[in-house]
């Protein structure tokens, strides 16, 4: 039983069709027909349905899937533990953040592929929180503060923002004190989020209110500089706003807590060794002392 067939499976049954695994492969559709046909014939059973509008699962399909996921990754571990070092290979597809990733992340996964030139890489940047599972991530870079899961998470650095507004929207408004404050202030967010902020040791939880939200970072420095609210932003993000007099750092006796940058993957018994290559690497460039979350 050939593994690329196995694995073609998986990607089809994951995608729901095999124009979307043909993609996440990098083969052609007709290839991935090939090894579908292959594998049925093989088993003497059939595993999908395919129609003109994707593909699903038989009964015989939804069994076989789970075997076929395990068996796929359980070769790909005994093949990175028999390769050199050095010589990572395959595809690593990644999804990061698209405030943020282009300008900070995205130099490190450009020094991975120059380190193991055999590794094909992709990654997509959104601020939508992708499915790993079912849109087929190797894994994905995620910042803030995260959510309880059943993904594997790895701290690999610290992430400071601020609160921040313009000068004309404090000359106008005011600006808040403490956290209390900010229920009488229009808040610049990404959706429902609560906002965290230390008062001493104790960490404060905010449920700020406003009439503009974007899920975007970019998009709210873009409000907040525009004088519409106050927003809670990364300092990657505000730096050379704040530096300009663009933006103006408020409340700084109560700064939010440092939030993290993680590397989120599949729940498996082994990470593949691309993941924990691109972890370290990322470790190194933002965390000299990186711990585990789960």
């Amino acid at each position: 039983m050939d593994i690329d067939d196995l694995r073609t499976f998986v990607e089809v049954a994951d995608a729901g069709g095999v124009s979307a695994a043909a993609q996440r492969l990098g083969v052609s559709k007709s290839m991935v027909s090939r090894r579908l046909v292959r594998l049925e014939e093989e088993l003497g059973v059939q595993l999908l349905v395919r129609t003109t509008r994707g593909a699903s699962l038989t009964e015989a399909g939804t069994t076989f899937r789970d075997y076929a996921a395990r068996v796929s990754a359980e070769i790909d571990v005994a093949r990175e533990t028999l390769l050199p070092e050095g010589e990572l290979r395959g595809r690593l597809r990644i999804a990061a953040p698209l405030s943020f990733g282009p300008t900070h992340l995205a130099p490190v996964i450009a020094e991975m592929a120059r380190r193991h030139p055999l590794v094909h890489i992709q990654t997509c940047y959104s601020d939508r929180v992708v499915d790993l599972v079912a849109e087929g991530y190797d894994c994905a870079i995620r910042l803030g503060y995260l959510q309880d899961s059943n993904l594997i998470a790895k701290r690999v650095g610290p992430l400071y923002g601020k609160l921040v507004a313009s000068p004309d929207y404090v000359e106008r408004f005011g600006a808040p004190e403490k956290p209390d404050d900010l229920v009488a202030h229009q808040a610049l967010m990404q959706g429902t989020e609560a906002w965290q902020f230390l008062d001493g040791e104790k960490i404060v939880n905010v449920n700020p209110r406003g009439r503009f939200k974007a899920d975007n970072a970019v998009a709210l420095v873009a409000a907040a500089v525009a004088g519409l609210g106050i927003a809670w932003l990364p300092d990657g993000i505000t730096d050379q706003y704040i530096a300009s007099g663009a933006l103006l750092n408020l409340m700084p006796r109560h700064p939010p807590p440092p939030a993290g940058i993680y590397v989120v993957r599949p729940p498996a018994q082994y990470p593949a060794r691309k993941v924990r290559v691109l972890t370290e690497m990322l470790i190194e460039c933002f965390d000299h002392g990186a711990t585990s979350e789960g």
